[in-house]
């Protein structure tokens, strides 16, 4: 495993660094810095988008082939690295991240060349239409039905938690289109205009005061059946292959070290009452020395996989283990950020979050996103598969037992 960069890889660098300093205006980095939500907001991250489809970059993960930059494995991650460290945007990625890479394996010529190059250039935005009320974890026992009529499906069912269907043009969703065999069999992959008739989305608050879940209603849905990507009855084998890319990104680990520099800056200006500042402190020191290491290990982690990847394999059970480790280490960050600015966390006011509103937090800035991030973490252990099946998966499939 190479851990110094080479020199072409050190120029790329360097080109990133640049383009970030010429392009992450103020505006947006300061619209980014002030939400707690997994998304940053629609007309900010439209913007950024934007700049990274013109620059071509968008679609970061993808090959040459598919539109995209073609950028190696230590080039993705140095650009995620330089991207978090930055402070820019965070996108919604279901388009070049999730459905682009199953439209690319499974989809057909037809289904390729229309919706690639819309993800990669922003003109179109997804979300994910997987859980249900009674089909979460258990993703397999969905009931949203798709029953054939002629060269249609006709679908009715709800989807759950469904992040970002508010404002997305098309949701990639698994429906049911025959109930014989296991329930992992029988489920087919359909694409889905958010603007067909027949759909209705319910916002979902979230404890943090964010809108970026809701709840899809399907009621007599017509699509074509050219809208299914791979056979019908098929999904589950379309949906696992999906879910690498959803549990496994290429790193966790950059975003997790600028939310701990985020830390060490607000514990450097935070007193303990004592004449010290908290960064002093010997016991929060430890707690965050501890997290320091802890995301070393899962940097390394994360750089063994990329080793692997670099050679031509998929993320395969080993996303398990990726993401088990960013989104706990992520809960504790939060918790601890938190701790960090004491009573100046109690303020519950989520306009302050929103770009524009003249609502003042009442505390200083570094305080005004601590408590919702942690709030809107404590969804990062469910969201993608929680991580009791994070573990299943490891144990059964990595470790064999």
């Amino acid at each position: 495993m190479q851990l110094e960069l080479s020199q072409e890889h050190k120029d790329f660098q360097q080109e990133v660094r640049d383009f970030l300093a010429t392009h992450l205006t103020d505006e947006i980095r300061q619209n980014s810095a002030i939400q707690a939500s997994v998304r940053t907001d629609v007309d900010t991250a439209t913007k950024w988008s934007k700049i990274l489809a013109k620059k071509g970059w968008l679609a970061y993960t993808w090959p040459k082939s598919m539109g995209g930059p073609g950028f190696d494995i230590t080039q993705r991650y140095i650009f995620e690295s330089e991207c978090a460290l930055a402070g820019t945007p965070q996108l919604n990625n279901m388009g070049f991240r999730m459905v682009g890479p199953i439209i690319e394996k499974y989809g057909t010529k037809e289904q390729k060349d229309y919706h690639l190059p819309r993800i990669a250039q922003h003109e179109d935005t997804w979300c994910q239409g997987y859980s249900e009320p009674g089909a979460g974890s258990d993703l397999a026992s969905l009931q949203t039905k798709a029953v054939s009529d002629g060269d249609d499906y006709v679908i009715n069912g709800t989807k759950i938690w469904t992040t970002g269907a508010h404002y997305a043009d098309h949701c990639f969703c698994l429906v049911r289109t025959s109930s014989a065999g296991k329930k992992q069999q029988g489920i087919s992959f359909v694409l889905i205009d958010m603007k067909t008739p027949g759909i209705t989305v319910d916002p979902i608050i979230m404890i943090s005061g964010d809108h970026e879940l809701n709840q899809v209603f399907f009621d007599d849905v017509r699509i074509p059946k050219s809208n299914r990507v791979g056979p019908e009855n098929e999904g589950w084998t379309v949906a696992k292959y999906h879910l690498e890319f959803e549990r496994g990104a290429i790193a966790y680990t950059p975003s997790l070290k600028a939310a701990l520099e985020n830390v060490k800056e607000i514990a450097s200006k935070e007193p303990t009452g004592t004449g010290e500042y908290l960064i002093n402190d010997n016991g929060f020191n430890k707690r965050l020395r501890d997290l320091e290491i802890r995301v070393m290990s899962a940097e390394y982690t994360e750089r063994r996989f990329m080793s692997a990847l670099s050679r031509g394999g998929n993320p395969g059970a080993n996303a398990s283990i990726s993401k088990l480790m960013g989104s706990e280490l992520n809960q504790e960050i939060s918790e601890l950020r938190m701790e960090a600015v004491g009573y100046h966390a109690l303020p519950f006011l989520p306009e302050t979050r929103i770009p524009g509103n003249n609502t003042a937090f009442p505390g200083p800035e570094r305080a005004r996103t601590a408590t919702a991030k942690y709030l809107n973490n404590r969804a990062t252990t469910i969201y993608a598969g929680s991580s009791e099946v994070q573990r299943t998966v490891v144990s059964k499939q990595i470790l064999g037992l």
